[in-house]
């Protein structure tokens, strides 16, 4: 959903409407190290006065967000996180307890993945799960990963359940569970029976989250190489809790 008035935060430019996709180049952008892509996107943002050249001693240019240009992007954050309320509460929720549970748990991955594709050969895939959990242990072989899923709203929970790549990208990964929020009248947006076999369901009852049904759990050596330089790269969500003789 787009903010009512994406355009408030950056200055009036004749003939051009910013939008999510202008916000999520200027966080990318803010992420990195600045490095021109000389898009028309691009020339859009420079236009705006959300972006600034800087050029370097050794004669390099790259891209920094100008004032007016982080004030755009956290406007749009608030916005999205307005709009996404109860996702993003669930999605913490979630990720709070897998730390509870002496879990490692990371929000908004994107990891590679390998899937069968419909010549029956395998393709990479990037899975975004809303909540990626590992074990906090020293042993690659015991890390049982863990994919969670999380809807909010009927609507969108069917539209995935029509995207098995996506599904099959998560269960490559490891475990894949669906965590089901309720609708206005606080029912489960919906029932264990609709989910596929293979992946567990977590029903959300009041304050407390329900198990409808355990996940199958694939066998697995250890993570793929790539997967754990993805987790290194990231910030957990929630810190691991050490336990009480561990800080004497």
């Amino acid at each position: 959903m787009e903010p009512s008035d994406p355009t408030a935060a950056a200055p009036a430019t004749s003939g051009l409407v910013l939008g999510r996709t202008h916000a999520r180049r200027l966080r990318d952008v803010y992420r990195s190290s600045g490095w021109p892509c000389q898009d028309a996107m691009e020339l859009e943002l420079l236009a705006a006065g959300l972006l600034t050249r800087v050029r370097a001693d050794s004669g390099y240019e790259t891209l920094r967000l100008t004032d007016t240009g982080i004030a755009f992007v956290a406007r749009f954050r608030e916005q999205h996180r307005a709009n996404f309320g109860p996702h993003e509460a669930l999605v913490a929720r979630v990720a709070l307890e897998m730390a509870r549970a002496g879990r490692i748990a990371w929000r908004g991955l994107r990891l590679r993945a390998q899937v069968p594709g419909e010549d029956g050969q395998q393709r990479w895939a990037v899975a975004k799960p809303d909540v990626f959990s590992i074990r906090h242990t020293t042993v690659p072989t015991y890390v049982e990963p863990v994919v969670h899923e999380i809807k909010v709203r009927r609507a969108d929970l069917l539209g995935d359940l029509k995207r098995p790549a996506k599904r099959a990208a998560y269960l490559a990964l490891g475990e894949c569970w669906y965590v089901l929020g309720t609708d206005a009248r606080g029912r489960p947006i919906g029932e264990p029976e609709e989910i596929p076999a293979e992946c567990g369901v977590l029903l959300l009852r009041g304050e407390r989250l329900e198990l409808a049904r355990a996940a199958h759990r694939p066998a697995r050596e250890a993570l793929p190489f790539d997967v754990w330089m993805a987790l290194a790269k990231a910030t957990p969500a929630v810190p691991v809790e050490e336990p009480a003789q561990g800080r004497f």
